[in-house]
């Protein structure tokens, strides 16, 4: 199932540690540097065991970020080191954003998370029965455009939302509302769409307007309408054993608000710092954002509005 997770075998690595209080660290916020050279040993091992050719990666410590350092090559003919304020694809994670897009229309009262589809594309198959909120936590029952781990040969050409919404949300849903959990990049494609309509402009000027400024991420960039420039990583692929080789690119379009944010691991550090200060949201729409939405017959998703729900470490 994909889930934009990003054909690039050059990642952002992005760790977000909640770390013990250091007494050799230089200051509040500061990683000593025998903490630094742990955490490269870690990122230049999962490199060597994985394969992939660089990493980025930006560490979170007293709300601040602490470490910023990326590894490996960024290209690899001719091999170009990795530097830290390069874009990486970061895939799925852009649905978070999609998400905080529709709870901040909610705020504005523009639209509500229990509104109907229908109120906003009326075309869809079973519209009026299906929420914005079944749509956020996969629980809606449109079809996936996109299960496949690969770029399919008709992905290469241009498409539009709604291309894709007349190709697989006038479909029959899957399953009844609310009654299954099935991961669909069709759901955030409609989502996006509602975005759109609701504030009358496009989906990134909204975040750009409400969420990248606020938050001083400078270097975001939306590679459904262009692939990173020169001065970003390649994305890299393989075959079974094979060797790393160029990822295609998908055409335009494809992406839009299920996977078309790329971002320096600095940036994505900065959207995490604001989740967890809950400073750009209200808290009703970061309770609604990371609580585990249900099925109707009462099961747990262990998925929220864009994001997975689970426990780690205690959290």
């Amino acid at each position: 199932m994909r889930r934009f997770a990003t054909l690039s075998l050059s990642l952002i690595f992005l760790a977000l540690l909640v770390l013990d209080p250091e007494p050799q660290a230089n200051a509040q916020g500061q990683l000593s540097p025998e903490m630094q050279q742990k955490i490269d040993k870690v990122a230049t091992d999962a490199l060597a065991k994985s394969g992939v050719p660089s990493a980025s990666i930006a560490v979170v410590k007293d709300g601040q970020i602490a470490y910023l350092h990326a590894y490996g090559n960024a290209k690899l003919d001719p091999a170009t080191a990795a530097k830290p304020e390069m874009r990486y694809s970061i895939g799925s994670i852009s649905k978070q954003f999609t998400a905080a897009a529709i709870l901040l229309l909610q705020e504005q009262g523009k639209l509500s998370l229990d509104d109907r589809v229908g109120k906003f594309l009326p075309e869809l198959a079973q519209a009026n029965d299906v929420s914005i909120r079944q749509l956020l936590s996969h629980t809606s029952g449109y079809q996936d455009y996109w299960p496949q781990d690969y770029v399919m040969p008709m992905m290469l050409q241009p498409t539009t939302a709604q291309k894709i919404l007349d190709a697989w949300a006038r479909k029959p849903l899957d399953f009844e509302p609310g009654t299954k959990w099935q991961y669909s990049n069709t759901n955030y494609v409609i989502a996006g769409l509602i975005v759109e309509k609701t504030s009358g402009m496009p989906l990134l000027q909204f975040l750009q307007e409400k969420v990248f400024t606020p938050l001083d991420m400078k270097s975001v960039s939306d590679i459904d309408k262009a692939k990173l420039g020169d001065t970003d990583p390649t994305g890299y692929m393989r075959y079974a054993l094979g060797p790393p080789r160029p990822a295609p690119k998908e055409g335009k379009g494809w992406l839009f608000a299920a996977g078309e944010l790329a971002m320096p691991a600095e940036d994505l550090a900065k959207w995490d710092i604001s989740i967890i200060d809950q400073k750009l949201m209200k808290p009703s729409s970061y309770q609604a954002f990371e609580t585990e939405v249900l099925l109707k017959n009462g099961l747990g998703t262990r998925y929220g509005l864009g994001v997975d729900v689970s426990s780690e470490f205690g959290h």
